[in-house]
Formats: structure tokens, C-alpha cells, sequence
């Protein structure tokens, strides 16, 4: 078995600013997790594990980019049944009123409490559901649902869908639609799950981003990416969205919300309704 690549990066304890920049950073980079851990001088060490080589120079060229000051190193540690290490604390993430994120060997062991289960198959660069930025979407579309504004026959797209599972929360409440990524890996393991969750042919699976999901126009649109490429995006989203459409947005830290919302409100949205989770926010037109 291979060794995995281990990404370091340690932030200065008088520089707080730039652990908030390697959350963001890391939090849409690295969906599937990272290590944290506070060292002796009040410095704090965070650590990324990939088998993905080409993942780890794209996240080391990023790093690099964003948090000059930092230490940022990259070598290697035993690979392990990838698999076998996920059941030690993959848990079970309720999100809204409707949904439970879960993975495959929880299937018959789960109490959905009448849920319905997302089913997940844990990668080593793809979201499980636990962080705070999926939750809160896939929590805003369970309130869109039970007010009757998301319903089955409508058509959504779930813009960077990572393991697909805002997607699939979609799919089975009915709607149909397209999922669209610019990771070509993202892309295969969303496949992979639209068939555990048995709703492949209602999400249609494409390689790219807004301009993937040219040709129509969607009832609600998701996307949970970063701030930046929000903002970036803001034209190319509202063109897809039918009138009186739905749209969220997450990725973002609550001190960002006020400048995503404003690339929206300045091409004629109302403004967003907002929900808050910790430091992370979801903007919400609906």
C-alpha cells in the first residue's frame, strides 16, 4: 500500500488573520477534513492527508499563495485502509428537518428518526456532509422544502457538487436537474453516489461550472463554493435562475456574506435571507 502525502501548515501565533484564511481556504479545498491542533508557543498546526498527487500541488500552490507567512511543507506518512479509518469517526449529520448524511456500512444500522438517508461513499477528496457550509445548505433546502417553495418536478443545479450530496438531497425530494464540478474526481465520485442513493437518472453529472449548465434555466440554484468565485459568478448564476426562482449560496464566512450579497443586489436581487453557523453563513433567496 502506498504512502499518503501529508500537507503542513503552521500559523504564527500573532497572526490570527491568517488562520481565518486557512479555514476558508481549507474548508472548500479540502471538503473531506483536515487535522487542527494548537502547539506550546500558541502557534497552530494544521494537517491535510491526500493520495491525490495532483490535488496536493494544486492545494500547496494555493496555500502558498494566500498565507505567505506561513510554514507550509508537504511529506509523507503510512497509507492505511482509507475505508477502515473512516469508520473510526465518520458519525451520522442530521441537516433541517428532513436529511441524514450517512455511509454505506450505516445503511441498516442507523436511526434515520424519519429522516431521509443521504448515502455518502467516503473519498480522500470529497465532502462527508460534516462541514458546516454543506449543512447549512442542505438544511436551507429542507426549509425551502417544507414551505412548499422546493417541490417534486422542479428542475435545480447544484453548482460544484463536490460527492454530490446537495444533488441527491434534491433528487429525492423529486426534483431532477444537473450537478456540475471542475474536478474531473469530484465529478466521478458524484456518479458514484447518485447510484448508491439510487437516483441516477435524476441528476445529470457534468464536468465543469456555469458553463455546463448553459441551455436552460433552473428553479433553484446551489452553489457552495468559495467567496471569491461567488462574487466572480454572480452574472453567469442569476442568468440561469428561472423568475421567481431559489438560490443559495454558501462557502463563505459570515464577514463575507455582506460582500457576496452585495455582486447580487447589484444586478437587481432583494436581499438574501441569511442563516449562520458558527463562523460560516448561507445567503438565501427565495
Amino acid at each position: 500500500m502506498s504512502d499518503l502525502i501529508r500537507i503542513s501548515i503552521v500559523i504564527a501565533a500573532d497572526c490570527p488573520e491568517d488562520l481565518e484564511t486557512v479555514d476558508a481556504v481549507l474548508a472548500l479545498a479540502v471538503p473531506f477534513g483536515w487535522e487542527e491542533e494548537s502547539l506550546p508557543d500558541g502557534s497552530v498546526r494544521l494537517r491535510v492527508h491526500t493520495d491525490n498527487p495532483a490535488f496536493c500541488e494544486q492545494l500547496l500552490a494555493t496555500l502558498r499563495a494566500e498565507l505567505p507567512r506561513a510554514e507550509v511543507t508537504r511529506d509523507s506518512v503510512p497509507d492505511t485502509d482509507w475505508t477502515l479509518a473512516w469508520r473510526d469517526f465518520f458519525t451520522p449529520v442530521a441537516c433541517g428537518t428532513h436529511f441524514m448524511v450517512i455511509a454505506p456500512w450505516m445503511v441498516d444500522t442507523t436511526d434515520l428518526q424519519g429522516r431521509i438517508p443521504i448515502v455518502i461513499e467516503p473519498k480522500t477528496a470529497f465532502g462527508t456532509g460534516h462541514h458546516p457550509t454543506t449543512a447549512l445548505c442542505l438544511g436551507s433546502v429542507s426549509e425551502l422544502a417544507a414551505s412548499g417553495r422546493l417541490r417534486a418536478g422542479l428542475r435545480f443545479l447544484d453548482l460544484g457538487t463536490g460527492s454530490g450530496i446537495l444533488a441527491i438531497g434534491c433528487a429525492k425530494l423529486g426534483l431532477a436537474g444537473v450537478a456540475t464540478d471542475i474536478d474531473m474526481l469530484a465529478v466521478e465520485n458524484a456518479e458514484e453516489n447518485r447510484v448508491i442513493n439510487a437516483v441516477a437518472p435524476a441528476i445529470d453529472v457534468r464536468l465543469g461550472s456555469t458553463d455546463a449548465a448553459q441551455g436552460e434555466r433552473y428553479d433553484v440554484i446551489l452553489a457552495n463554493i468559495l467567496a471569491q468565485p461567488l462574487k466572480d459568478l454572480a452574472p453567469d448564476i442569476l442568468a440561469l435562475l428561472a423568475p421567481g426562482g431559489c438560490l443559495v449560496l454558501s462557502g463563505l464566512l459570515a464577514v463575507q456574506a455582506d460582500g457576496v450579497e452585495a455582486a447580487y443586489t447589484s444586478l437587481g436581487m432583494p436581499p438574501a435571507r441569511r442563516r449562520v453557523e458558527g463562523e460560516w453563513a448561507a445567503l438565501i433567496w427565495e
